[in-house]
């Protein structure tokens, strides 16, 4: 008998969603070939979190694309697989390894599935409902059911984070400066931002709690940046010497990789990385408490 998901990824679909949406016919075979190495390795049979990964490491010699999904005009779904920056790495392989689990493979399942995941609720309205700020990724994905923060299981410190670079630094982003009326409503996101507590893990500790970091776990970068929560992100991957290693987009003129130091060595040689906080993906077969 043939898995329902072998079925699914034998008829690809690519079918288009009814809101507003950028993607090229490359951006369709990236995520057709994905999902037809899914059915030839089998992954649909392994954890939520080897998927991440697993899925994650076929990106690997992707080029490192910055504002690769800002557009001008209204906001809209952009997808954008001839580069990715941190974030959208991330994302692409949390959506992915999502869907093969659920046994799901048409595009239109990834363009909403990326949609649930990158936006607030799930809903695209304007721009600030885009979810820019990583810790409030991190808050709306976890009443979602999508992660579990689990710093604060490995040891983790309370911190509270002010944001404002966005507000403060408007010039920067294409839609704040095409319409300024915008600033405002990224304020007010800044400021319930700063009232939530999040944990994070001293970059001093990291080396101390790695072996409590499965592999396909998410890492964030905590900065010392005035304004910003975190720095980077990437995905944790367990490698032949039994370390975490690093699985990311490091940054402009770079190509998706996996770091040759463990992530406790290569942390400690980033000034302004502070510490770390730890995300589960979690298991969207299985029932969790946020209703969603």
């Amino acid at each position: 008998m043939i898995p329902s998901f072998k079925i699914l990824a034998l008829t690809f679909l690519f079918t288009v969603g009814i809101f507003a949406q950028v993607y090229s016919d490359s951006d369709l075979t990236v995520i057709k070939s994905k999902f037809s190495y899914a059915v030839s390795a089998n992954l649909e049979s392994e954890s939520v979190t080897d998927i991440v990964a697993d899925i994650g490491k076929t990106f690997i010699g992707t080029e490192y694309l910055a504002h690769g999904i800002e557009k001008e005009g209204e906001e809209q779904l952009v997808i954008n697989l001839s580069g990715l920056d941190c974030n959208t790495f991330v994302e692409n392989a949390l959506a992915l390894a999502r869907l093969i689990k659920m046994g799901k493979s048409s595009f239109k399942d990834y363009q909403d599935e990326m949609q649930k995941i990158r936006y607030r609720d799930g809903v695209i309205s304007h721009y600030p409902s885009r979810l820019h700020y990583f810790t409030d990724w991190i808050y709306d994905n976890e009443k979602k059911g999508i992660v579990n923060d689990v710093t604060e299981l490995l040891g983790g410190k309370p911190v509270h984070f002010h944001v404002n670079f966005m507000s403060t630094h408007p010039e920067g982003y294409l839609q704040l400066k095409e319409y300024p009326e915008l600033i405002e409503e990224i304020k007010k996101q800044e400021v319930e931002i700063g009232k939530r507590n999040y944990f994070y893990i001293p970059k001093k500790r990291v080396g101390f709690i790695e072996k409590q970091i499965d592999n396909g776990d998410i890492i964030a970068f905590t900065s010392d940046i005035p304004g910003l929560d975190v720095n980077h992100v990437g995905i944790a991957v367990r490698m032949e010497d039994n370390r975490i290693h690093l699985l990311h987009a490091p940054n402009v003129g770079y190509k998706v990789q996996i770091t040759k130091d463990p992530l406790s060595v290569y942390i400690n040689k980033v000034k302004k990385d502070t510490g770390i906080i730890v995300l589960k993906p979690l298991d969207p077969t299985e029932k969790n408490l946020s209703g969603y």
